[in-house]
């Protein structure tokens, strides 16, 4: 299993605890305090997941999370931003560029640690080779983590490739938001309920006309529904 995990913060004293607590858990963390090291790293070894501090000197940590997503080779790492800023929007905003989680500093490193295992825990569960998906409109690959909507390749985060494969599987189950809260983070979930409407919404999106199977149910949650 790949434990290497890139922490990019301008803060020494942060980037000291998050090795440290990484290093007992287990990973390999590799530290980072400017975007330039960071991405000449990420040219010869790809991490098993990122921690992003938003808050940088020298570039926008919202700017790496969108180049991040935009190399084919780095869309489906996992990445947890870490961010001073306690406002709502500045998460939501951070979750619709295609990171999969969220800290608000100061964070506790024990939580820290619990969101990283979690993501890589939901990441490895998908281990079987099979293909599942809606005949004549879509398939994934539960093996590469790949996606076609209509023979058409479709990138999609670890997060998003999960949450559609919840909904194939089940297909007509409704699932209200603290379910599917359950179903990704399971017991360190420590998200807004507004986290599931920003990872449908851009879910939807990426399918393009595929994406009207996801429907909202007023009140309750999402089901995934083909239009009869």
């Amino acid at each position: 299993m790949n434990k290497l995990i890139y922490v990019l913060d301008d803060e020494q004293d942060i980037l000291d605890l998050v090795a440290l607590n990484l290093n007992k858990s287990g990973f390999t963390p590799v530290s980072f305090d400017n975007a330039p090291d960071f991405w000449k790293a990420m040219k010869t070894d790809i991490p098993a997941l990122i921690v992003l501090d938003l808050m940088l000197p020298d570039v926008d940590g919202m700017d790496i999370c969108k180049e991040i997503r935009k190399h084919r080779e780095y869309e489906t790492i996992p990445v947890i931003m870490l961010t001073a800023k306690d406002d709502e929007m500045d998460k939501i905003i951070g979750l619709e560029l295609g990171a999969d989680d969220y800290i608000t500093k100061p964070f506790s490193p024990r939580e820290l640690v619990a969101r990283v295992k979690a993501i890589i825990r939901r990441t490895k569960k998908v281990d079987k080779s099979e293909t599942i998906g809606i005949s004549g409109y879509l398939k994934m690959n539960t093996n590469t983590y790949e996606v076609w909507v209509q023979n058409k390749k479709v990138d999609l985060t670890s997060t998003e490739f999960k949450l559609l494969k919840l909904f194939i599987e089940k297909q007509g189950w409704v699932f209200s938001r603290d379910k599917i809260l359950d179903y990704l983070w399971g017991k360190e979930k420590a998200v807004i309920d507004r986290t599931v409407d920003v990872h449908v919404k851009n879910l939807r999106e990426k399918l393009g006309d595929a994406g009207k199977f996801i429907k909202n149910v007023r009140g309750v949650g999402y089901k995934l529904e083909l239009d009869q």
